[in-house]
Parts: structure tokens; C-alpha cells; sequence
């Protein structure tokens, strides 16, 4: 079961990656609910078996393509975010460390997965996935853009993607350079 998890959770990140075009040095943002993927009630039954697996497949995606990621807590932790520190310097760090059921089993798995993990209250992200309707808008930079994935679940949790874009400004007479989205 854990392998299969894992192979989705893979599958969905390398997807999200390459529709979204991002690129070495990005964040990819991503919510988990554990029970979702379960097959139960948000909130109801943090995994840290399921924790893991999940971000054994994502974490090896981002690792190869020099992205960093984001873990998204749960809302006891005001849905607060784990990352290396690499990926924020010079941001404002909250002193909070994740448990299962106080910041969630994907966040838990992160933070101590991570070679210097820090907690922030918000991130501008470049893309993310969000596993179980967790509702990670919150941390993407504007404009957010939905990304349809052919892959659309883990195990039993519902995913949604995004991707971000620069704002369009000037009206109907300006020009978009396509190539920086």
C-alpha cells in the first residue's frame, strides 16, 4: 500500500512540475491531509506511515529538479509552513515545531526529513498540490492558475494543482510575453 502511495505521490509531483514549467530554485507548496488519503474525514486519523509516503514520492521529484518544498501544517498551527531554510532566507521564523495531530503527519514528516527545517506563517509559492482539500491557495504567490492533472488522486484524496503566473496589466492593447509563465 505505502509503495503505491508513493508511486502516486511521485506521479503527480513529476506532473505538476513539468505543466507548470517550474524551475530549479521555485517552491512547490503542498497540503496533506493523511486521512484523506485513508479514505477518511479530514482532521480524523493522521498516518505518519502514510505521512512518509507520500513525501518519499514528492520530495524525491523535488530533490532531483532542485526545487524546494513547502509542507503545509494543519489549522491547529494556523496552517503554517515547514521548508529549509535554504529556500527562505531572510524570512520571519516562527518558533513551532509540527506534531501529528497539532500541525498534521505530512508536515511532522518534513520537518524532521529536512537538513534545516524552519517554520514560517506564510510563503509566496511558485505551484501546489493540494491532497485532500486542504487549501493551500493561501500560500501562492498571485495569480494562481489551476493546473488539470491526469493524475487526480492519492490514494483515496482528492488533488487539485496550481500554478502561478505573472499579473496581466495595461489593458487590452498590451502585450504578454508568454514565456515568462
Amino acid at each position: 500500500m505505502y509503495e503505491e502511495i508513493t508511486r502516486q505521490a511521485e506521479e503527480v509531483c513529476t506532473e505538476l512540475c513539468e505543466k507548470a514549467h517550474l524551475k530549479s530554485g521555485q517552491i512547490l507548496v503542498v497540503g496533506c491531509s493523511t486521512s484523506e488519503v485513508c479514505g477518511d474525514r479530514i482532521g480524523s486519523n493522521s498516518n505518519l506511515e502514510v505521512a512518509e509516503a507520500v513525501f518519499k514520492g514528492i520530495y524525491k521529484t523535488t530533490q532531483e529538479k532542485g526545487i524546494y518544498l513547502a509542507a503545509q501544517c494543519c489549522e491547529h498551527l494556523n496552517r503554517a509552513i515547514i521548508t529549509e531554510r535554504d529556500a527562505v532566507s531572510g524570512a520571519d521564523i516562527v518558533n513551532v515545531v509540527p506534531q501529528p495531530k497539532a500541525g498534521g503527519s505530512f508536515a511532522t514528516t518534513a520537518y524532521k526529513q529536512f537538513k534545516d527545517p524552519v517554520a514560517l506563517e506564510e510563503i509566496k509559492a511558485d505551484a501546489g498540490i493540494d491532497i485532500g482539500d486542504t487549501f493551500i491557495g493561501m500560500h501562492l504567490k498571485k495569480v494562481a492558475v489551476p493546473v488539470r492533472l491526469e493524475h487526480h488522486e492519492i490514494g483515496q484524496a482528492h488533488i487539485t494543482a496550481a500554478r502561478v503566473r505573472p499579473k496581466y496589466i495595461g489593458g487590452e492593447r498590451a502585450h504578454y510575453d508568454d514565456t515568462l509563465m
